[in-house]
């Protein structure tokens, strides 16, 4: 059964830098969030078995999120330059173990990850040998990231899932729809609408001013969607009619703004997609300049075993 993994390169690495303790090579320079998502990567191969892995990275150009809303994400602070210069030597390791890698300028890596999977969910017959003959029936799709905003793209039917790491990167869950909504309060096809009432301060865009996450959720379990409380206002209290009505311009703009892309114009290679080699000369040769030296045994371990479950599936 094929499976395909994509991981949220910078999520990742964000939350690698801040939970693992300072780590440099051999010339001094920070490398602990290298070793945060290689840890990862092993652990997902480890845990998930995937036959095909894809990463995806932002870009620095202003994204259509940033232009339609000038100061979305704009109270976040600059990025450590600790963090920041080690995004060349992830991609440097990824070159490495021939992972596929995608980013689109103007796009967010969470847009990149939607396209992707949408994508590999809906080959047409004559090019699904490219992944494996990959279809909704034979295979599912695992995304890999500590962003809760991409749990929209959790589907049941499509088999389309979310492994999220929790404790800075020592565990990890997989959500499905049910987990979703434990989590949310709503499914995942309601997350869009949710983020449209309540806003997203994470990201600086604010929904319905006093409209809270209680009240959202109790007007998305009767009314399914933004666009159907506005088609009921007048069936709405009046104290929550009277917000709903002073926000509508904000919920539009929030819906717009917390909904991920899936038709990203990219050129996606799936048979690419499961090439990966986690263990061949390159890598050993990066690690050992990285000094990676726990990792290079682990690669070693996991490389022996992905070949000894390939042995059992052929009797």
């Amino acid at each position: 059964m094929s499976k395909l993994v994509i991981i949220d390169g910078n999520a990742i690495l964000h939350r690698a830098f801040h939970a693992l303790p300072p780590l440099t090579t051999k010339r001094g320079e920070p490398i602990n969030a290298v070793y945060g998502l290689v840890s990862m990567i092993l652990r997902v191969i480890t845990d998930l078995k995937p036959t095909h892995i894809a990463v995806t990275f932002d870009e620095r150009a202003p994204t259509f999120r940033q232009k339609e809303l000038p100061t979305y994400q704009a109270q976040r602070p600059p990025m450590a330059e600790d963090l920041g210069s080690q995004f060349s030597k992830a991609r440097e390791f990824l070159a490495a173990a021939n992972i596929s890698v995608y980013s689109k300028p103007g796009f967010e890596a969470d847009d990149v990850i939607g396209t992707i999977a949408t994508r590999a969910q809906s080959l047409e017959p004559s090019k699904k040998t490219k992944l494996q003959a990959l279809t909704p029936n034979l295979s599912e799709v695992i995304i890999v990231t500590g962003d809760r905003d991409q749990l929209q793209l959790v589907d049941d039917k499509k088999r389309i899932k979310l492994y999220m790491p929790v404790a800075g990167l020592i565990n990890a869950k997989l959500y499905d729809e049910a987990e979703t909504i434990e989590r949310m309060g709503v499914p995942p096809v309601q997350i869009t609408d949710l983020k449209a009432l309540t806003g997203d301060a994470s990201d600086n865009y604010f929904g319905v001013p006093g409209i809270g996450p209680k009240t959202a959720i109790i007007l998305l379990s009767k009314y399914k969607s933004v666009k159907e409380i506005y088609e009921h206002l007048n069936e709405i209290p009046s104290n929550v009619r009277e917000k709903l009505g002073k926000g509508k311009k904000s919920a539009d703009q929030s819906y717009f703004l917390a909904t991920i892309v899936r038709d990203v114009p990219l050129d996606l290679d799936f048979g690419a997609m499961g090439k990966w080699n986690i263990s061949g000369p390159e890598v050993i040769k990066l690690f050992e300049e990285f000094g990676f030296k726990t990792l290079t045994k682990r690669i070693q371990e996991v490389s022996k075993k992905i070949e000894e479950d390939k042995q059992v599936k052929m009797f």
